[in-house]
């Protein structure tokens, strides 16, 4: 068992404010794999007051863009030769396939550290512009402050690194949360920080529950917080920071349609569909649960999404062979049972799966992939994030009704169109209220875009020049001739 009994507050290893210690459950087993020192409020405090000096007195935020992109890259090339050992602690922590966990928990960060340095050489630190009176205007940016970066456990080491990199690059200060369940990539990365050499203060790195999130939310010392994690818990972040007057970046729930046009081959669609529904064994905000089939073929594509879902193998997340894996928690595996005994009370087809473990499933928080049809768009399980490997497939009448039913939900992070033509598809596209979409594929969180959601899902954008403008003031400083 691994067993860690330091925290990581300011860039260096330090002993924690109290005894109490965090069990890492692996889901498969569900045996202890770790225990970690569990940071307390006064820890937050003293990262705060740490990333506060950084920000006040340091030199981090007046560096040139130049030195804070190289000590990105020195992460980067850090990072690089450490990828297996990520995927590996990514996998026993929350149950992804190891070879999900390879492919995407663990290759995007590194290729972000570089595509995030890559902008950030392309940004106009200062720019002069003419003034209306005579006067040139410099414009100066400036970075925001100290920044709480809080993560969820769904996409770990993705979600920091999209927080952590764009806030360094802009000169800020960070203190980052993840989840409890899934610490151990944190602190792995926590160590890459300390061998890259940033100055002290600039970073922390704090695993801990809601009650610590609550605290560094509050905290007078930071300025800016950036918080991925369900809707509800969001829009109380929102309103503390409302209060405060502090900047906030919220990505949060979603509930995306893939609108299946008429003209789309069902098999095809299929093989499509179980990336963009089921990845990370369905854990996943961007997933495409909802599917909207023209209901002259409703039954075809039914047909051929239950036979990709039944073919899929659920097994140990340590097998290549894997594709879903367990839960996060039993009390994650839990609430996806009863929504797919809700699902049936509501009235909806049970195509396959259902709420009874898999066969093969002995220990471990198991759901078998389950596929709803006939369902109507107003039931709980057609509006409500489900969070597992569960799908539900609605019938509409012709385009207008799709798209009024891709739209018909409180969410809006992201969506996708299934189409042999490719311009129908944007045109279908262009008509839904999310933020990310994708046409023939998933929506792709390539790190040139801006990545966030519309509506209940969130506020703010993520990666691209956004993500790191997002952590920038501009300062407009006149200048004339003395």
């Amino acid at each position: 068992m691994q067993v860690e009994e330091r925290v990581f507050i300011g860039g260096a290893w330090v002993p924690p404010s109290t005894g109490r210690t965090i069990e890492v459950i692996s889901p498969h087993t569900e045996q202890a794999i770790a225990r970690i020192a569990a940071p307390a409020a006064q820890d937050a405090d003293a990262a705060v007051a740490a990333a506060r000096a950084a920000f006040d007195q340091g030199p981090w935020p007046h560096l040139p863009p130049a030195d804070r992109i190289a000590a990105i890259r020195r992460l980067a090339d850090l990072y690089d030769p450490r990828r297996e050992d990520i995927a590996r602690l990514i996998s026993a922590q929350m149950g992804a396939p190891i070879t999900f966990a390879r492919s995407a928990h663990a290759a995007l960060p590194g290729v972000m550290m570089r595509a995030f340095a890559d902008i950030a050489e392309t940004m106009d630190w200062e720019q002069v512009r003419p003034g209306r009176y005579g006067s040139d205007i410099l414009l100066q940016r400036t970075p925001v402050g100290v920044v709480a970066a809080i993560v969820p456990w769904n996409m770990p080491t993705l979600l920091a690194v999209m927080k952590l990199i764009p806030a360094l690059l802009a000169g800020c200060p960070v203190v980052l949360k993840p989840s409890p369940e899934t610490p151990l990539d944190a602190y792995l990365l926590a160590g890459l920080t300390e061998q890259a050499g940033f100055p002290p203060g600039v970073i922390s790195v704090l695993p801990g529950d809601g009650a610590l999130g609550a605290h560094l939310v509050g905290h007078p010392g930071v300025d800016r917080v950036s918080f991925t994690g369900s809707t509800a818990v969001g829009a109380q972040v929102a309103a503390a920071c409302g209060a405060a007057l502090k900047r906030v970046n919220l990505e949060l729930g979603g509930k995306s349609a893939a609108i299946v046009l008429d003209d789309a081959d069902p098999a095809t669609t299929a093989a499509g569909i179980k990336v963009a529904g089921l990845m990370n064994s369905g854990q996943a905000c961007v997933a495409q649960t909802r599917i909207l089939v023209p209901r002259s073929r409703h039954d075809e594509h039914v047909d051929a999404l239950a036979a990709m879902m039944d073919a899929l193998v659920v097994a140990d997340p340590a097998d290549p062979a894997t594709e879903v894996g367990p839960l996060v928690s039993r009390r994650q595996q839990e609430r996806v049972r009863a929504y797919i005994e809700l699902g049936e009370k509501e009235g909806a087809a049970l195509a396959t799966g259902g709420a009874a473990p898999p066969a093969a499933a002995g220990s471990g928080w198991y759901i078998r992939p389950t596929l709803f049809a006939r369902a109507d768009n107003g039931s709980r399980i057609a509006q409500e994030e489900i969070f597992g490997p569960v799908l539900t497939v609605i019938p509409y009448d012709d385009e207008d009704h799709a798209v009024h039913l891709a739209n018909d939900t409180r969410y809006g992070l992201s969506g996708s169109v299934w189409t042999p033509d490719t311009d129908h598809g944007l045109a279908v596209a262009r008509r839904v209220a999310a933020g990310t979409f994708g046409v023939n594929q998933p929506y792709s969180m390539d790190p040139a875009a801006p990545f966030g959601g519309v509506k209940d899902s969130g506020i703010g954008r993520e990666l691209g020049p956004e993500g790191i403008e997002g952590h920038l003031d501009t300062k407009s400083i006149s200048v004339a001739a003395p």
